[in-house]
């Protein structure tokens, strides 16, 4: 197996055929679930509105998707002439591409942290953490005084830790395409946010008033809601001390699931999620009560069903993502730990997603559609005081230490402070009177005389 040279010690191997059959893997397995995601959702609203479903092609409906996917291929491609289309064409692609791209940084299975330099130095102001050596003369320090405190303590040298990782097998399989990515919070958020350009092209491009309104919506609600989401993010990556998602689920498998700490941040991050996917009851860049269609009213064929996919690639991305940082990822305490077996973790993970996905779909047929000055003030006046509260107090535990006890017992109070700022939220919502009206509703009948229209005077 090649490594690759890096300022400072060796760093870990890079196996290419390993890498290249993650990637054909996951991409044929995302294309063939968002597929079988959308049978899932007719059959969720069937089962919710007391009807069959979908049930004629093959047995129990199974060959649904195949079918649909064979309708969007021989549909004709039409494309309306005022619509300009170089950007009409990008704003499909643009949507599938950064939904699919994300997923790059996000664990979808089993993984592990890779070993770290820890700090051994006698009186040195970063002892028992891990570094990263500045120089040559540093990194032989870091390394000598690594050896020593293995040999006295009995255990591994970094060297020796680096070498079990780098062993290729079906239990060192890093289940991610790109492992071991410092920032890989920073690359989803990044790449996540360009899907906003997709919905603005398509929207702008379309020349149609419908599709550039739904796309005035989507690009306000999500750098609206993208706020309170990094917030809540943050926050976690104060309690793991990594933005390496793979260290956040090393640090849940150790000390617990962060939804433990953060209650409120998780439900938070999820109703930020629902709105960055245009889920319901966030789905007004496409309502169609209002807005025919939205942003995509134009579209049909293959370029319709690149926006589905782009969709429900997001959904599938931000299902492992939100198993990776509030759920324990592959991690579920006394049932799948690390010891398991590798396909036990992935089949845990795999769960996982399925069921926060089919929380996506009954939310749908629960709670109606917000008007959208309740959506933006969601996100402003309540979300994003919560969070921030959520961080100071995160912040004060794990800088001033008040209990003076282990990680244990600070996330016992953190997700006490949690649940009583939650509580503290339902109170005053309550509490607080409705807005008045911005324009007078005027009721005529029953006896209330309609006002007859003066007609206006025209000067002698």
């Amino acid at each position: 197996m090649p490594t690759f040279d890096f300022p400072g010690f060796d760093l870990l191997g890079f196996w290419v055929p390993v890498s290249v059959l993650i990637v054909v893997i996951l991409m044929g397995a995302i294309q063939g679930t968002c597929a079988y995601l959308i049978l899932l959702e007719r059959k969720i609203a069937a089962w919710t509105q007391d009807r069959i479903g979908p049930n004629r092609v093959g047995p129990w409906g199974l060959l649904q998707p195949i079918a649909d996917g064979l309708k969007f291929l021989f549909k004709e491609q039409i494309v309306p002439k005022h619509v300009d289309k170089l950007f009409y064409f990008l704003g499909p692609m643009v949507a599938v591409g950064t939904a699919t791209i994300a997923i790059a940084a996000v664990p979808f299975g089993p993984t592990s942290a890779a070993p770290q330099l820890i700090d051994h130095r006698a009186g040195s102001p970063t002892l028992g953490k891990a570094v990263w050596p500045q120089t040559k003369a540093e990194e032989k320090e870091l390394l000598a005084a690594d050896a020593a405190h293995a040999k006295a303590t009995g255990g591994k040298t970094l060297q020796e830790k680096v070498t079990e990782y780098n062993v290729v097998s079906l239990e060192n399989t890093q289940f991610i395409v790109a492992p071991r990515l410092d920032i890989g919070m920073v690359f989803v958020f990044a790449v996540g946010t360009l899907a906003v350009y997709g919905i603005m092209l398509g929207g702008w491009a379309s020349n149609n008033k419908y599709s550039f309104m739904g796309a005035m919506r989507a690009s306000a609600q999500l750098i609206s809601y993208e706020i309170p989401m990094g917030m809540s993010v943050l926050t976690v990556l104060l309690l793991a001390g990594s933005l390496n998602l793979e260290r956040i689920i090393a640090f849940q498998v150790e000390y617990g699931w962060n939804v433990v700490a953060q209650p409120l941040l998780a439900i938070i991050f999820i109703a930020s999620v629902f709105a960055e996917c245009n889920r319901v009851p966030f789905d007004l860049p496409e309502a169609e009560q209002e807005l025919v269609g939205g942003y995509h009213t134009e579209y049909s064929g293959m370029k319709f069903a690149l926006y589905f996919l782009g969709e429900y690639t997001h959904m599938v991305t931000t299902s492992f993502l939100a198993m990776c940082l509030f759920f324990g990822g592959w991690y579920v305490p006394y049932l799948v730990d690390a010891n398991s077996w590798w396909l036990v973790k992935l089949l845990a993970f795999a769960v996982k997603m399925v069921l926060f996905v089919s929380f996506y779909m009954l939310i749908r047929w629960t709670i109606p559609r917000f008007r959208f000055d309740q959506l933006m003030g969601l996100a402003w006046k309540v979300f994003l005081p919560l969070t921030i509260l959520c961080l100071l107090s995160v912040v004060f535990v794990r800088h001033f230490d008040p209990t003076g006890a282990e990680w244990y017992w600070q996330r016992w109070a953190l997700g006490a402070v949690s649940i009583v700022l939650m509580l503290l939220a339902a109170v005053v919502g309550l509490r607080m009177p409705n807005p008045p009206h911005k324009t007078p509703l005027n009721v005529y009948g029953h006896g209330t005389p309609r006002p007859v229209a003066q007609k206006p005077t025209t000067a002698s």
